[in-house]
């Protein structure tokens, strides 16, 4: 008997991302000479697009509208090879849209997020899309989506493995109540903090927000510190994976690309100082490109990036 093929569900935002890149250095308050990009993204989209650069299957819930920016996301996701058939599309809303303006680093200096669609998607639209949910290899979720619609999720598929991307601090807050549903979860340290209310100043400390999120009933605890890389815990094996460094051309997908590597590293069986250092080095090669979502990435893109530091 042929088993199914695997695939990976995402829950998350899709939208319209609009990035202007500064020709020198960013000056505020003022009009800065430099390019405007128009692209497809959304902290779940990308994470969609990045496992099917990684080699995987991955199908889309989230939600769109009915106009020329929902029909651009659609053509782009299928373009991609993003299974987005079982997104909800909705009449009389506009789509999702993300404007941002970088500094001359490539890092996010300022934004402004439309994303009321999201509230669109209800229970029964999700709970429709149950068997889905249970016959993924891994489902990851982001925040972008209703508090009420996450923690319906993880309630009713208590058999499926989730994967949490926080978003932001304000959204990661949405669960908190619940956040020992999730099996993996990739917060930053500010996003950790406020998720467990303990302040990381040491290593010390950082140890101890790990515990607090093992104690809730997480498996898998990767914790961004930005330059200082990523720390990981699962309760047996922890340890910090320092960043790789690289020129930043646009920061933004990063997180993104590093969630969709632990993802492929767990349905793979990979060990977990293994998977942070994967990890890593997904993050650092989605930032040497102005995609958001780097057309290069791949398997054996990522393991080249991990053999640079290996020679180093």
């Amino acid at each position: 008997m042929l088993q199914k093929e695997q695939f990976v569900t995402v829950i998350g935002g899709v939208n319209v991302d609009i990035t202007g890149f500064p020709k020198g250095v960013l000056v505020p308050g003022d009009s800065n000479p430099g390019h405007v990009k128009f692209s497809v993204g959304g902290v779940g989209r990308n994470i969609a697009e990045n496992l099917v650069r990684l080699g995987m299957n991955s199908r889309l819930i989230s939600a769109v509208g009915d106009d020329i920016y929902g029909q651009k996301v659609l053509e782009e996701g299928k373009l991609a090879g993003i299974d987005m058939q079982h997104s909800l599309v909705v009449k009389d809303h506009p789509t999702s849209t993300y404007m941002a303006v970088l500094d001359e680093t490539g890092n996010m200096h300022v934004a402004i997020s439309h994303m009321d669609i999201y509230d669109k998607i209800s229970i029964d639209f999700i709970s429709g899309k149950g068997d889905l949910i249970e016959t993924s290899a891994a489902c990851v979720i982001d925040t972008n989506i209703p508090g009420e619609i996450i923690e319906y999720a993880v309630t009713n598929h208590k058999e499926t493995v989730f994967f949490l991307d926080t978003v932001s601090t304000a959204k990661a807050m949405k669960v908190k109540d619940f956040i020992g549903r999730f099996h993996t979860i990739k917060p930053n340290k500010i996003e950790a903090e406020a998720l467990s209310a303990i302040k990381i100043v040491d290593e010390k400390s950082l140890v101890a927000c790990a515990e607090y999120f093992l104690g809730q009933g997480v498996k898998r605890v990767f914790i961004s510190l930005g330059q200082e890389g990523l720390y990981y815990n699962d309760g047996v094996g922890s340890g910090q994976v320092p960043a790789l460094p690289v020129k930043a051309v646009n920061a933004t997908g990063a997180g993104d690309a590093a969630l969709a590597a632990l993802v492929y590293c767990h349905c793979n069986g990979l060990e977990l100082e293994y998977s942070a250092k994967f990890a890593v080095a997904a993050a650092a090669r989605a930032m040497t490109d102005e995609n958001t979502v780097n057309p290069h990435m791949s398997v054996e893109d990522v393991k080249s990036w991990m053999r640079r530091r290996d020679n180093e």
